[in-house]
């Protein structure tokens, strides 16, 4: 047994190879199965923390740094119940929410992290890892509000930020009427929030703003719900290097969402 002051860490076990055992023993029959389901345990974990490494998936077509989360039977369904008109508004917010919260998530690890030593209740050293610090979220004003929740529960003392992005009437581009960021925001990795893309002229506008502020396009990282193949293009081709992490691509975007989620349809 080891003492106390031994570093705890959350390596997969290792297995011992064994000799092979002579022919012929029920006993040594059984050893060496055991042996045998040793090795392949330890393949799998193997297997697993591959697959763990590489859940995100780049869309090809849309650059090294468009990526979709994994696209599992409950991903499907919260997409599936987001977009049939005859959800309730209360059901459309918590699946919404919960969509927000998987987006959010896979978004964090994103950010860079170093390693930290901090000391366990039974002052056992334990090996582990910590947010660098200089984060911050930025929302697009007003629907990427709706995702500002989702990050305050990932990240309780976060900074945010806001962009108030409106299409003019008569020439119906977008233009900046608003926004309002950490002093230092140059400084920090910005996770911009905005959960639907139709076109993508929003998000340009907005990440352009950023950049007004100096921070720069590998340091920003859009989190998105839905996006439309068309706004994939455009903001891909006018930001090749900024980070861009959604659910879903699909033709047809919820553009009912900021209205049903806030209750003003």
């Amino acid at each position: 047994m080891g003492t106390m002051s031994e570093v705890v860490t959350s390596r997969p076990p290792t297995f011992e190879k064994k000799a092979p055992a002579p022919q012929g023993s029920a006993q040594d029959k059984h050893k060496a199965a055991t042996t045998c389901i040793d090795q392949h345990t330890s393949q799998d974990v193997d297997k697993t923390d591959l697959c763990i490494e590489s859940q995100l998936q780049p869309v090809e077509c849309f650059g090294p740094y468009f990526k979709l989360i994994p696209c599992s039977g409950q991903v499907k369904e919260l997409q599936t119940i987001i977009r049939d008109k005859n959800t309730s508004r209360s059901d459309f917010k918590f699946y919404a929410d919960r969509l927000i919260r998987l987006v959010v998530e896979e978004g964090l690890n994103q950010l860079p992290y170093s390693d930290c030593t901090i000391t366990t209740p039974t002052s056992c050293q334990y090996q582990g890892l910590q947010f660098v610090k200089g984060n911050c979220g930025v929302s697009i004003v007003r629907s990427g509000e709706a995702m500002e929740q989702g990050l305050r529960s990932c990240c309780r003392s976060i900074r945010l930020g806001k962009i108030l992005v409106e299409s003019d009437l008569e020439t119906h581009e977008a233009r900046v009427v608003y926004a309002k960021f950490p002093d230092d925001i140059s400084q920090r990795k910005v996770l911009l929030m905005y959960p639907i893309m139709s076109s993508g002229n929003t998000v340009i506008k907005a990440v352009n703003v950023l950049q007004e502020h100096a921070v720069d396009e590998e340091n920003i990282i859009l989190l998105n719900l839905f996006s439309t193949p068309a706004a994939a293009r455009t903001i891909t081709g006018a930001f090749p290097k900024m980070h861009i992490l959604t659910s879903e691509v699909h033709p047809v975007a919820p553009n009912h969402f900021g209205q049903k989620y806030f209750g003003t349809d």
